[in-house]
């Protein structure tokens, strides 16, 4: 049996469903990343802004969520992908592709050139994944001021610079 999934535009219904997928997703991260990361949220006001603009896709499945991908607007030229998560009862199906691939297309459509990202340099299914997907490494040296500021702010939430990498696809 087929599975079938739909990514679409986040509906104001789909955003107080969406912390539970990132819960379930960040466990996945247990034995990688420091012990705070797995209880670290956005918050519901972020991922409404984010509907409301319509920066939030999610991934449906009997039109319920089972993943997400929410971008924020941190510079002009580059849309920034600020999360993405898919429940691991529904990983390994393309799902985050799916959802990465809608990103970069609606990226193209508003005349960015490329899709940023933060991600975990060592955990053996992030930045894989971005990479097989056209993602880049940008060297530190190289970071544009607004995603040295993200890496900032990351690391004042607890994640490790060092295990942290900033990526980029041009679209």
């Amino acid at each position: 049996m087929v599975v079938e999934y739909t990514i679409t535009a986040a509906r104001p219904k789909d955003v107080p469903l969406l912390s539970s997928i990132e819960l379930a997703a960040a466990a996945l991260f247990a034995g990688y990343v420091s012990d705070a990361v797995p209880t670290d949220t956005t918050s519901l006001e972020d991922h409404e802004e984010a509907q409301r603009e319509r920066r939030l896709w999610v991934a449906l499945r009997d039109d319920t969520p089972v993943g997400f991908a929410h971008v924020d607007l941190i510079e002009p030229g580059a849309a920034h992908l600020e999360e993405l998560d898919v429940h691991p009862d529904h990983g390994r199906r393309g799902v985050g592709t799916r959802l990465v691939m809608a990103v970069c297309e609606w990226a193209a459509s508003r005349g960015f050139q490329a899709v940023t990202l933060t991600t975990f340099r060592d955990v053996p299914f992030n930045m894989p994944f971005y990479a097989r997907l056209g993602f880049a490494v940008i060297p530190p040296e190289a970071l544009s001021p607004a995603l040295r500021l993200r890496v900032e702010h990351e690391a004042r939430r607890g994640l490790d610079p060092a295990s942290r990498v900033a990526m980029l696809a041009t679209v």
